[in-house]
């Protein structure tokens, strides 16, 4: 029985277990549990215990662990399990700039800063993360950000642009075109950087840039040259057509363009145009001196314009602005005088030039006959001088054709002389080579004669030593057989037929020619030996 009893309250404590983990496990499921969706993060307040209490953070702080407040720790998407009576759990969206956006964001937690800052240098986490209250320095660019909203705010900017008088000042999210640069304006100290408040040095180069809106601000500034003209306005018909008096000159509206007296009195009126431009470098000094471009030619190019050309022009007469040396040393100061003064105020010039110069009719018409009349003596002077180049012209072809005559017969004659002495020569090397060929003939048949000489008397020496040898063979012959006779039988012997068929008969005595003819019929019949 005990045994039996033991069993059922472990199997009763089993079961228990069983149910407690699951009641456990369907609080956490349905009462603890947190979906964070995408895009999304849950944001934590701890509450503290329910019997207990716990520290709170300090006012404008995120607060650590086992105080009570908001945690600086943001969960990402997906399932997650906190307790509600202790947690109070907060899905926010994240923060999603996008591109031609800038975010620029607001701390909201952490030490004041001191009077007269506002600008907070670090990040929203890791190492670097914010310590002070303020807007932070640095701007975020285009991309999805989990800050916490208790601790940072966040607010979206384009393009911002910023109206003072004349000039515009722009930030956020900054596009400065090729052709431009940027000018930048800090609106407060930057120590991190060392950078100083107010127009910098250093401009920004074509491209994108996110700009602080509450740190720097940004002037555009076209580099490179621009035009400034100062016309005279003409005078025009019904049908809006430009009118000209007699001469072909355009007439001018009284107190148009650049006007002045010249030294002698007469009203002189002008068109005046100016290439200049700021180069990359002076720019920032444009800027903090003048504002914008705009600024630079109202108070800087037009007025100089036309200070320079009346200060210059009214040094000099109505007929020294017209006539050529002159007019152009009027052009030469005014050009060197423009340049000096934009030298001085960093703006680069490339040409100042007096384009047109109106002088009055009755100035102009006794100059212009003057000058006619002048121009008519020179070109009679031309013309005379013409006629007579041309009557040289013409006498040096004359000259040219006489010397080309010359030439050829000269030619003709060193011809004939190259010819005669080339036959000369001819003959010579043909006499010469006869000569040479006679000579060559007549040691040709020497060498015969002496050939057949010698050859004569080789011959007779050849038979004279072959017959002595053939004697002395003889002599020899006739010594190694030891008599005449021998020597005779053996060539007797020698002479005769190898097929001879000798027998002998003996015929007694006598002679053998004797009984010749009884042999005769046993012996063969050869014909004799060749």
């Amino acid at each position: 029985m005990s045994l039996r009893r033991h069993k059922s309250w472990i199997g009763l404590a089993f079961s228990g277990l069983w149910i407690l983990g699951g009641l456990y496990f369907a609080f956490l499921w349905f009462f603890c549990r947190v979906y964070v969706p995408e895009g999304h993060s849950l944001q934590l307040r701890y509450k503290g215990p329910l019997v207990l209490t716990a520290p709170e953070a300090e006012p404008n702080r995120l607060a650590g662990d086992g105080e009570v407040g908001v945690r600086a720790k943001m969960m990402g998407p997906g399932r997650h399990f906190y307790n509600p009576i202790y947690w109070q759990r907060n899905v926010v969206p994240d923060t999603v700039i996008l591109p031609g956006e800038i975010g620029v964001v607001t701390c909201k937690v952490g030490e004041s800063l001191p009077k007269g800052e506002f600008l907070v240098d670090g990040d929203l986490d890791g190492d670097n993360q914010a310590t002070q209250r303020g807007i932070l320095r640095k701007v975020f660019g285009p991309g999805r950000y989990r800050a916490n909203p208790y601790a940072y705010e966040f607010k979206i900017v384009k393009r911002e642009v910023k109206r003072y008088g004349n000039q515009e000042k722009n930030s956020g999210w900054v596009e400065i075109p090729t052709g431009y640069v940027g000018v930048v304006t800090l609106q407060t100290n930057n120590e991190q950087a060392g950078l100083q408040k107010g127009v910098q040095s250093k401009v920004l180069q074509p491209g994108l840039y996110p700009v602080n809106p509450n740190e720097q601000q940004i002037d555009i500034i076209n580099v490179g040259y621009n035009e400034s003209s100062i016309e005279v306005q003409k005078q025009v018909d019904a049908q809006g057509n430009p009118m000209h008096d007699e001469h072909g000159e355009p007439l001018a509206t009284q107190d148009t363009g650049i006007n002045f007296p010249s030294n002698d009195g007469f009203d002189i009126q002008l068109d005046f145009s100016a290439i200049w431009g700021v180069m990359p470098e002076n720019a920032a000094q444009i800027v903090r001196v003048f504002g914008n471009l705009d600024a630079v030619e109202q108070k800087v190019i037009e007025p100089q314009s036309e200070s320079i050309c009346r200060n210059n022009g009214s040094k000099m007469g109505a007929i020294e602005l017209l006539i050529g040396e002159t007019r152009e040393q009027f052009q030469t100061d005014v050009s060197e005088d423009f340049q000096s003064v934009l030298s001085e105020k960093e703006i680069s010039m490339l040409y100042g030039l007096v384009r047109h110069i109106y002088i009055p009719k009755n100035v102009r018409e006794p100059i212009q006959k003057g000058y006619v009349s002048d121009e008519l003596k020179l070109t009679r002077d031309e013309e005379t001088k013409t006629a007579r180049i041309e009557a040289d012209l013409r006498e040096a072809e004359r000259k040219v054709d006489l010397e080309a005559e010359r030439v050829q017969v000269d030619t003709e004659r060193l011809r004939a002389g190259v010819l005669a002495e080339g036959e000369k020569k001819a003959k010579e090397i043909a006499a010469e080579t006869g000569r040479l060929i006679a000579q060559i003939d007549r040691e040709t048949a020497e060498l015969d004669a002496q050939r057949s000489v010698l050859l004569g008397r080789a011959s007779a020496e050849a038979k004279q030593m072959a017959a002595e040898a053939t004697a002395d063979k003889f002599r020899l012959a006739v010594q190694a057989f030891g008599s005449p006779s021998a020597f005779n039988k053996w060539e007797f012997a020698e002479q005769l037929p190898t097929s001879l068929d000798l027998k002998m008969f003996y015929a007694g005595e006598g002679t053998l020619w004797t009984d010749l003819e009884s042999v005769q019929p046993t012996l063969p019949l050869k014909s004799a030996p060749k």
